[in-house]
């Protein structure tokens, strides 16, 4: 009987075995045995971001995501349980968790950027009176070298001190006139940089003033290679470039060296664009000029300029002058001083060059407006740089204007008609 309870006992053992086997077989294989990636560091350490973690709250901890890794479809391959690889992708919480700081961040005041106020420029010696009151010249031309032998005239380079600054130019002297030569100044206008050099466009004026029979002195103006840069504020550096130039001619006229055969009874000036502010500023510095034409010249109102240099500049320049007071800027510009201006003008203007055809027009009406001697043109179609028979129609009058104050010609008053389309009918006003 033992026997036989032993074997029963035996085959019950073997059923339930044989009946558990199969129930594991029916389970899922990773319910019993744990896959690689749970047995090694938890997931979240390597797939989260490190600017992923302060978002987090404590519910959304990477902990609930590894018990949903467990299904196949969120599993990674074998061959990726290396899980601190670059190549694994965090959870899709980790998307909305790294987008929050760039949302506050655009919730969040922003602080101002402040722009300091520039400081108005008030320094009294830039003043016309200031200027008018002060000592010019000292030192000599020094010839540096022969720029071009030409029939009419030679052209040489040359130096001169302004201000402690040294300052280059060309000087066109004439060969087959008769000497003593009448003295023109021609100042040059504004071009970049890259563009510019001593000789760049103004020969086209200086060679027939030379072999019109005028000594021409065509200074490089501060901050233009080569020559030194310095102060330059409402472009009164320019101008006492200028002025200490005229300086230098009126002490060293006659004497042995460059300026041997210059004739002080005749001082003209002409100047383009910048070049032309800068003349009209020191015609009324300086009151031995005999003539002064402005070609395209920038205006006498320094608001009215950096107004204008504020906006072409793209807002970079012209700040300081603007915040400075019109008290102070009266002071400084020319045409509130047009009373100190004793020799005769000629304004030029194209009318394509809306940058300075309105302050010709104006500037004439206040010459006329105090009974200043002034002949006035403007030119169709013509830029800010003359061009052609625009050109050719400049150049000719120019000469004929210094002629006619040199050679004492009365400024008549009648209007004159233009030759064709270069230039439209102008008048000459006393």
């Amino acid at each position: 009987m033992k026997k036989l309870n032993h074997i029963y006992l035996v085959f019950l053992l073997l059923f339930l075995l044989t009946g558990c086997n199969e129930a594991i077989a029916q389970q899922p294989l990773e319910t019993v045995i744990p896959l690689p990636t749970l047995t090694h560091t938890p997931t979240a350490t390597h797939t989260m971001p490190a600017t992923a973690t302060p978002t987090h709250t404590p519910t959304h901890t990477p902990s609930p995501s590894a018990t949903h890794t467990q299904t196949a479809t969120h599993t990674p391959s074998p061959t990726n349980t290396a899980t601190d690889t670059p190549t694994i992708i965090p959870p899709t919480s980790t998307s909305t968790a790294t987008s929050t700081p760039a949302i506050v961040s655009l919730l969040a005041p922003q602080t101002p950027t402040i722009t300091p106020t520039p400081a108005p420029i008030t320094d009294p010696s830039l003043t016309i009176q200031a200027l008018s009151e002060r000592d010019y010249g000292g030192g000599q031309i020094k010839i540096v070298e022969t720029l071009a032998d030409r029939k009419g005239y030679m052209r040489y380079l040359y130096t001169y001190p302004s201000d402690g600054l040294t300052i280059y130019g060309y000087m066109d002297v004439p060969k087959h006139a008769t000497p003593p030569y009448p003295v023109a100044v021609v100042i040059h206008g504004h071009l970049p940089p890259n563009l510019y050099n001593t000789q760049t466009y103004t020969r086209r004026y200086t060679a027939p003033l030379a072999e019109a029979g005028y000594i021409v002195l065509h200074p490089n103006m501060r901050g233009f290679y080569p020559s030194d840069d310095g102060m330059d504020w409402f472009r009164i550096g320019v101008a006492t470039d200028v002025l200490n130039l005229l300086g230098i001619l009126k002490q060293t006229a006659g004497q042995p060296g460059p300026l041997e055969h210059a004739d002080l009874s005749f001082i003209g000036l002409m100047g383009h664009s910048m070049g032309g502010g800068a003349a009209l500023r020191v015609a009324t510095v300086d009151q031995d000029i005999s003539a002064t034409v402005l070609y395209s010249s920038m205006s006498g109102n320094e608001r009215w300029n950096y107004e204008k240099i504020l906006r072409w500049s793209g807002g970079k320049y012209g700040h300081r002058e603007l915040v400075t007071p019109d008290s102070f800027l009266e002071q400084v510009s020319p045409n509130f001083h047009l009373h100190r201006v004793t020799g005769p003008l000629s304004i030029h203007n194209g009318e394509a060059d809306g940058g300075t055809i309105k302050w010709g027009i104006d500037l004439c009406d206040q010459l006329k407006g105090i009974e200043k001697p002034v002949e006035c043109f403007t030119y169709p179609d013509q830029p800010h740089i003359f061009e052609g028979a625009g050109e050719k129609l400049f150049t000719k009058r120019l000469i004929e204007f210094f002629d006619k104050v040199r050679l004492g010609t009365e400024i008549g008053t009648q209007p004159e008609q233009s030759d064709g389309n270069s230039g439209s009918q102008n008048e000459i006003m006393q």
